[in-house]
């Protein structure tokens, strides 16, 4: 493994291939046919260093994904070390194909990466992705219902869509997350949708913070392109109350750092239908700010029903029942910012509290606001595709202006008495957030221009933009977020990373197979191997000095069905280069001489004591292979997992 891992608390752990034969010769075994490994998007993880990656495969077979810092892919070959994550996953409920899922972990900031899915000799393209600093300041995007082929044409659906992703990434090289609105497709079950929306480069390149529109939640199909972290798909949080069904729902939340993202599936709001329906959607999000809120500087919810938004859907039953039910939990828990979609149109509301404006004098289209205690903006987004728009409808005269209604705003009675800004272009649009450590800041921008690709244009809608005036890449709106600070005065100081300050260990080199080569007969009733490890380099220049320890353990071996038990390899670890105190760990016999575990069981290669000097170390040691003379002959593999431990 070549992959350097910065440690504070807790343990890595990296895969070392060992292999043996009982014979001069084996025989390899047949290839299984090459599955087909479709639908790639890379995923957001629980935290900064954290990806996901799910994909479709047409056979049901093992399959993995490898990670290994871009730097060490020469002539787009990896190295013989990557960091290797096993998939999970199983056969699709409709489609005829598999569905596969692994997460990424123990990720370095500030790093680009390169991975792969699939399995040797079957692997997909190379695709890349970059961490950014896991503190500070950040931007991520917020995309409103692709809801590729609404339209009619999926193909005209698809480009405006590919050119929103890449015009967006482009004027943001550096943002951290793509966050969606929820409506990824039309038909849930359609998967030539499901391809076209995947066909952005960006969703291989960016994490995809998922989100369930009403239009993905007709089939699993949502549940197996998507990987979320810490889901919760329990059966008030599905809209029939039936996870088991042919549906797709669940919540789920994530820190990303001074973030706390939950995303909630609105699908559920009517407990006639089976869910728990609104008042499950709140315990969840009280639960989740209740036991991780302190984590966080921020909190932000995701969901797709808007419920302060200006066209279509503005007046719909379920849109007035949740301007009742939600936002005085809201207000009451702290929430920041609200992103929704489902509208097709742009609005940005008033800072908002338990259902009416918290701030009557606030100015429609106001630059600067201030939160105040209890204050929440909500965001609905236009579509990012160009697929369907919705058109702005008119306030009710004969409707209150709070709560559940739809009445008109006394400062501009045009429109909504809850939204400061409404926008109905007829062009691409996405929106851009960006978390200081003071303020969020957030901009809607134009992703395209009457122009083609714009799908419902091109269709015969019309269009009200000039693109000398308004061009690719302007803003619709802006607007800074100051948050309530209470009565005094709120102080805030960065702690940076100690220079130099990290713990972090490699493999020596590229080859990860370690050949014990061809046992030999001993005494008539065994056979005996030996060879070394790669050497374990150990860098600690940390001012804490805080002890350190270095551990591995060994699978079983195998040669297709046949096994022998890891327990029969044995090791003296050494130290080869002296170094940050370290100390080698104690011998392990063969568990053939003791009937003991060996190196089945974690044993200790090296380690040092608090207090230790900052230096770098290399670990090493000789392996003894004892196997019984029954064991059949063959080419025996298995896997040395090193863990790293640090405080």
């Amino acid at each position: 493994m070549t992959l350097m891992t910065r440690v504070a608390t807790g343990a890595t752990a990296a895969l070392l291939g060992l292999a043996v034969a009982l014979s001069s010769a084996t025989v390899p075994a047949a290839a299984a046919d090459a599955a087909t490994l479709t639908g790639i998007v890379l995923g957001v993880g629980a935290d900064q260093a954290q990806r996901t990656v799910t994909w479709y495969s047409s056979a049901d077979t093992a399959q993995k994904v490898q990670v290994v810092p871009t730097e060490q892919v020469v002539n787009g070959e990896f190295p013989a070390n990557p960091a290797t994550f096993d998939a999970v996953g199983g056969a699709n409920v409709s489609g005829g194909k598999f569905n596969r899922h692994a997460t990424i972990t123990n990720l370095r900031e500030s790093t680009a990466y390169s991975y792969r899915v699939g399995a040797d000799d079957n692997w997909s393209p190379v695709y890349t992705f970059k961490t950014q600093s896991f503190e500070g300041d950040y931007d991520f995007l917020f995309f409103g219902d692709p809801q590729i082929g609404s339209s009619g044409d999926v193909s005209k659906d698809q480009a405006g869509w590919v050119d929103t992703v890449n015009v967006a990434t482009a004027a943001n090289p550096d943002a951290e997350l793509l966050v969606s609105g929820g409506d990824q497709v039309e038909t849930a079950g359609t998967e030539t949708q499901w391809d076209a929306f995947l066909a952005p480069d960006g969703l291989r390149q960016y994490p995809w913070v998922a989100t369930i529109g009403n239009h993905d939640v007709g089939s699993k199909a949502y549940e197996q392109h998507f990987t979320v972290p810490n889901t919760d798909r329990s059966g008030p949080l599905y809209g029939n109350g039936n996870p088991s069904s042919n549906t797709s729902g669940g919540n789920y939340w994530f820190i990303y750092k001074d973030v706390l993202f939950i995303d909630i599936n609105s699908n559920s709001y009517a407990t006639s239908q089976g869910g728990g329906g609104d008042a499950a959607h709140v315990k969840y999000v009280t639960d989740v700010i209740n036991q991780h809120g302190n984590e966080a500087k921020w909190k932000v919810l995701v969901f797709h029903h808007a419920i302060y938004s200006p066209a279509a859907h503005a007046q719909d039953g379920d849109a007035k029942l949740r301007r009742v039910d939600f936002p005085t939990a809201f207000s009451s828990l702290g929430v920041d910012l609200v992103l929704q979609g489902h509208d097709h149109s742009y609005s940005r509301s008033y800072l908002i509290k338990n259902s009416e404006k918290a701030n009557p004098d606030e100015q429609p289209g106001a630059a600067d606001v201030t939160a105040g205690p209890g204050g929440v903006l909500y965001i609905t987004s236009n579509s990012a595709s160009g697929s369907k728009y919705y058109d702005i409808s008119a306030p009710k005269t004969d409707q209150p202006s709070s709560g559940a209604g739809n009445g008109p705003d006394p400062l501009k009675p045009s429109t909504y008495w809850y939204n400061s800004v409404q926008n109905q272009e007829h062009v691409r649009t996405y929106v851009k957030v960006g978390v200081r450590k003071d303020k969020l800041v957030v901009e809607n921008l134009r992703s395209g221009t009457c122009a083609a690709p714009n799908a419902a244009v091109e269709k015969g809608e019309s269009c009200d933009n000039d693109p000398a005036a308004k061009p690719v890449g302007s803003t619709v709106d802006k607007v800074t977020v100051h948050p309530y600070n209470g009565e005094g005065q709120a102080l805030s100081v960065d702690v940076p990373n100690a220079a130099p300050g990290e713990f972090g260990w490699t493999i020596d080199g590229y080859n990860g197979l370690v050949d014990l080569g061809t046992a030999e007969e001993k005494n008539g009733d065994h056979f005996e191997a030996a060879g070394s490890i790669n050497p374990i380099v150990v860098s600690d220049n940390r001012r804490s000095q805080a002890p350190w320890s270095i551990s591995a353990s060994v699978s079983d071996f195998s040669d297709g069905a046949k096994t022998f038990a890891g327990s029969y390899l044995g090791w003296t670890p050494k130290v080869v280069e002296a170094g940050s105190g370290a100390k080698a760990g104690n011998p392990v016999v063969s568990g053939f001489d003791d009937n003991g575990q060996g190196l089945a069981k974690s044993r200790g290669l090296g380690s040092a004591d608090q207090g230790h000097p900052k230096g770098v170390a290399k670990l090493g040691a000789d392996l003894t292979l004892k196997i019984p003379g029954d064991v059949e002959t063959g080419g025996y593999r298995a896997t040395l997992t090193i863990t790293a431990l640090s405080s």
